[in-house]
């Protein structure tokens, strides 16, 4: 499915200064949402609009030498489980680029969350208008990794990607204040790595992510870790002409777990994405389990109505023992 991303483009130039760059773009979304799930839940219809506006502003420029100097930053609102929000601004991430090598410093994008194949590919990245949970990642759906956020402070840290060919390798590295030692920054860190290598319409990546103090796992032996330690992510995949195919692996803490998700273009305009995981807990965690033992699986349709507007369905079945159905639909539209 091809999709395009229309962006405002500001040049300014100056007698003897390097163009500058600012770019506006983002996307719409809005919808129907019905989940069972919150059937169980006091004072939640189990109907509710869904919907996300985000506005983006990406500024750049160039030294005499080549090298890009620039920043990004977000507003966002959004609307879930029948309760509204306002807009929020994201914490700025800032970037210095040359040649295949970029180096973001602030709300970093983090290695894992780049992995090509952990998300789908889809207007939301999983299922539906909003991800509908992103049952569908084989690393589960707590995101206890770096990712850029969009709406709040996010995690602060530095990265370097470097991209040669079909090859891109990801390093990031984020740490937040925290403990009781006299000049020591004690809170949540982590260490991640990335690398992917392409070739013609196939890709294999692999992943793995370092944590500490991070939310607490007990296992039978005594022992505790941090539920985002030890996080490894595998997956191959392909394009065969109209149709398209990656199985992910996934391993915490707390389970192993496997996603097949497969593709199909439809006509000129329509996609279909289905997949299915399959995730097997660890049966020695006492407390701090945060994945549910079984079979989840989900279908995503699309329809390109053309101008960036998408008209956008889901459903998605859970490995919940009850209340484990959920449909969405709507329109999704980028500018």
């Amino acid at each position: 499915m091809k999709k395009v991303l229309f962006a405002t483009t500001a040049l300014i130039a100056t007698a003897g200064m390097a163009a500058a760059e600012v770019k506006v773009s983002g996307y719409g979304r809005f919808g129907l949402d019905w989940n069972e799930a919150n059937d169980a839940v006091a004072g939640t219809s189990d109907t509710n609009i869904t919907s996300r506006f985000r506005l983006q502003f990406d500024a750049s420029t160039e030294t005499d030498g080549g090298v890009t100097v620039g920043g990004r930053i977000r507003a966002q609102a959004e609307s879930r489980d029948g309760a509204p929000g306002t807009a929020v601004w994201s914490a700025p991430q800032f970037h210095v680029a040359y040649g295949g090598l970029r180096v973001n410093v602030g709300n970093i994008w983090g290695a894992i969350d780049s992995a090509p194949g952990l998300y789908l590919n889809t207007t939301s990245v999983d299922t539906g208008i909003d991800g509908m949970g992103f049952n569908s990642l084989a690393i589960g759906n707590n995101f206890n990794w770096d990712t850029f956020t969009s709406a709040g402070a996010g995690r602060n840290g530095v990265e370097a990607i470097y991209s040669a060919g079909g090859f891109t390798g990801h390093l990031s590295y984020s740490q937040s204040n925290g403990g009781t030692t006299l000049g020591s920054a004690d809170g949540l860190q982590r260490t991640a790595v990335m690398v992917s290598y392409s070739f013609g319409d196939y890709f294999v990546t692999g992943a793995y992510q370092s944590e500490d103090n991070g939310a607490v796992v007990t296992k039978t032996d005594g022992s505790t870790e941090s539920s985002g330690d030890g996080m490894g992510f595998f997956a191959i995949g392909g394009d065969f002409g109209q149709f398209g195919a990656t199985l992910s692996y996934g391993t915490t803490e707390t389970a192993d777990s496997v996603t097949l998700a497969g593709e199909a273009e439809i006509g000129a305009a329509s996609n279909i994405v289905a997949w299915v995981n399959s995730t097997d807990i660890e049966t020695d965690v006492v407390t701090g389990m945060d994945r549910t033992d079984g079979t989840s699986f989900g279908i995503n349709y699309e329809y390109d109505l053309g101008g960036g507007v998408t008209f956008v369905a889901g459903y998605v079945n859970t490995a919940a023992d009850t209340n484990d159905n959920s449909l969405q639909a709507g329109l999704h539209f980028s500018f």
